[in-house]
């Protein structure tokens, strides 16, 4: 199972470094896929919030993969970690419609 949580972890760095992407970013970040962003007022202010919130994304994604290391192949713990995950994204989804609802251009 460590194997499964280095994979679990290489995605998550992979969010961070999204998040260290946006954070550093010129023009609007964007959030959702094939989705071109809404014009923003502040765009450095809106991505940092951006990059802020990805960097988050990604630690928390590292904690609710950390049962992957204590647990047995095949054991039910890992439902924690894909119910978890659901409501990790949902939250990130929030926060950020939250984040465009502030920086967006009116």
């Amino acid at each position: 199972m460590k194997i499964a949580f280095m994979i679990w972890a290489v995605i998550a760095f992979v969010f961070m470094g999204i998040g260290i992407y946006d954070y550093f970013s010129e023009k609007p970040a964007g959030f959702w896929a094939n989705a071109k962003t809404v014009p923003i007022d502040d765009v450095k202010a809106y991505n940092r919030a951006v990059g802020k919130l990805f960097v988050c994304f990604g630690i928390g994604f590292i904690l609710l993969g950390l049962p992957l290391l204590v647990s047995k192949q095949n054991s039910p713990v890992i439902l924690f970690s894909v119910i978890g995950l659901m409501f990790e994204s949902i939250g990130m989804m929030i926060v950020y419609m939250k984040i465009e609802s502030k920086y967006r251009r009116k």
